[in-house]
Protein backbone atom coordinates (compact mmCIF):
# COMPACT_ATOMS: atom_id res chain seq x y z
CA UNK A 1 0.00 0.00 0.00
CA UNK A 2 1.11 3.55 -0.63
CA UNK A 3 1.29 6.22 2.04
CA UNK A 4 -1.80 7.88 0.55
CA UNK A 5 -3.73 4.60 0.74
CA UNK A 6 -2.63 4.04 4.34
CA UNK A 7 -3.69 7.58 5.22
CA UNK A 8 -7.08 7.08 3.56
CA UNK A 9 -7.54 3.79 5.43
CA UNK A 10 -6.85 5.56 8.73
CA UNK A 11 -9.29 8.34 7.89
CA UNK A 12 -11.92 5.78 6.86
CA UNK A 13 -11.63 4.22 10.31
CA UNK A 14 -12.37 7.61 11.88
CA UNK A 15 -15.32 8.14 9.56
CA UNK A 16 -16.79 4.74 10.52
CA UNK A 17 -16.59 5.60 14.21
CA UNK A 18 -18.24 8.98 13.60
CA UNK A 19 -21.03 7.32 11.60
CA UNK A 20 -21.59 4.73 14.34
CA UNK A 21 -21.99 7.54 16.88
CA UNK A 22 -24.28 9.49 14.53
CA UNK A 23 -22.47 12.76 15.14
CA UNK A 24 -24.15 15.48 13.07
CA UNK A 25 -22.53 18.15 10.93
CA UNK A 26 -19.28 16.31 10.20
CA UNK A 27 -17.49 17.03 6.93
CA UNK A 28 -14.25 15.79 5.43
CA UNK A 29 -11.80 18.49 4.42
CA UNK A 30 -8.13 19.36 4.18
CA UNK A 31 -6.83 21.31 7.17
CA UNK A 32 -3.27 22.67 7.15
CA UNK A 33 -2.51 20.31 4.26
CA UNK A 34 -3.80 17.17 5.98
CA UNK A 35 -7.05 15.19 5.75
CA UNK A 36 -9.37 16.20 8.55
CA UNK A 37 -12.85 15.94 9.98
CA UNK A 38 -14.61 19.21 10.72
CA UNK A 39 -17.79 20.24 12.46
CA UNK A 40 -19.17 23.66 11.61
CA UNK A 41 -15.91 24.44 9.76
CA UNK A 42 -13.81 23.70 12.87
CA UNK A 43 -11.40 20.74 12.75
CA UNK A 44 -11.70 18.18 15.52
CA UNK A 45 -9.65 15.32 14.04
CA UNK A 46 -6.70 15.78 11.68
CA UNK A 47 -4.67 12.90 10.24
CA UNK A 48 -0.96 13.66 10.60
CA UNK A 49 0.13 10.37 9.04
CA UNK A 50 -1.33 6.89 8.58
CA UNK A 51 -1.02 6.05 12.28
CA UNK A 52 -1.38 9.42 14.04
CA UNK A 53 -4.40 11.66 14.46
CA UNK A 54 -4.53 15.02 16.24
CA UNK A 55 -7.72 15.37 18.28
CA UNK A 56 -9.14 18.57 19.70
CA UNK A 57 -9.37 18.51 23.49
CA UNK A 58 -9.11 20.81 26.48
CA UNK A 59 -5.66 21.20 28.03
CA UNK A 60 -6.59 19.44 31.29
CA UNK A 61 -7.94 16.40 29.44
CA UNK A 62 -4.82 16.31 27.24
CA UNK A 63 -2.55 16.13 30.29
CA UNK A 64 -4.73 13.45 31.89
CA UNK A 65 -4.79 11.29 28.75
CA UNK A 66 -1.02 11.52 28.31
CA UNK A 67 -0.48 10.63 31.99
CA UNK A 68 -2.89 7.68 32.01
CA UNK A 69 -2.02 6.17 28.62
CA UNK A 70 1.31 7.47 27.30
CA UNK A 71 1.44 4.50 24.93
CA UNK A 72 -1.62 5.95 23.13
CA UNK A 73 -1.57 9.71 23.74
CA UNK A 74 1.34 12.07 23.28
CA UNK A 75 2.42 15.44 21.97
CA UNK A 76 5.35 16.74 19.99
CA UNK A 77 7.04 20.09 20.31
CA UNK A 78 4.77 21.51 17.61
CA UNK A 79 1.69 20.70 19.70
CA UNK A 80 2.81 22.00 23.10
CA UNK A 81 0.37 24.63 24.29
CA UNK A 82 -2.27 23.69 21.72
CA UNK A 83 -5.61 22.16 22.60
CA UNK A 84 -4.80 19.05 20.58
CA UNK A 85 -3.63 15.62 21.69
CA UNK A 86 -1.95 13.12 19.39
CA UNK A 87 -3.30 9.57 19.30
CA UNK A 88 -1.57 6.48 17.92
CA UNK A 89 -4.18 4.85 15.68
CA UNK A 90 -2.18 1.65 15.33
CA UNK A 91 -2.45 1.04 19.09
CA UNK A 92 -5.96 2.21 19.99
CA UNK A 93 -9.02 -0.04 19.95
CA UNK A 94 -12.27 1.05 18.34
CA UNK A 95 -14.07 1.64 21.63
CA UNK A 96 -11.44 4.09 22.89
CA UNK A 97 -11.16 5.74 19.47
CA UNK A 98 -14.92 6.22 19.30
CA UNK A 99 -14.99 7.82 22.74
CA UNK A 100 -12.12 10.20 21.94
CA UNK A 101 -13.68 11.20 18.60
CA UNK A 102 -16.93 11.94 20.40
CA UNK A 103 -15.10 14.06 22.98
CA UNK A 104 -13.18 15.93 20.27
CA UNK A 105 -16.37 16.56 18.28
CA UNK A 106 -18.19 17.76 21.40
CA UNK A 107 -15.29 20.09 22.28
CA UNK A 108 -15.60 22.05 19.04
CA UNK A 109 -19.24 21.50 18.01
CA UNK A 110 -21.67 24.39 18.41
CA UNK A 111 -24.54 24.07 20.89
CA UNK A 112 -27.08 23.82 18.07
CA UNK A 113 -25.50 20.49 17.05
CA UNK A 114 -24.52 19.18 20.48
CA UNK A 115 -28.15 19.11 21.58
CA UNK A 116 -28.79 16.25 19.13
CA UNK A 117 -26.19 13.94 20.68
CA UNK A 118 -26.37 12.06 23.98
Amino acid sequence: MTDAQDLERGLARLVRQIADRRLPGVARAVHEGAPALLVDDSPFATMLDATTVALACPADQKVLLMDISPDLYFETEAFIGRNLVLLRLDRVDDEELSLRLHDAWEYVAPNRLRKYVD
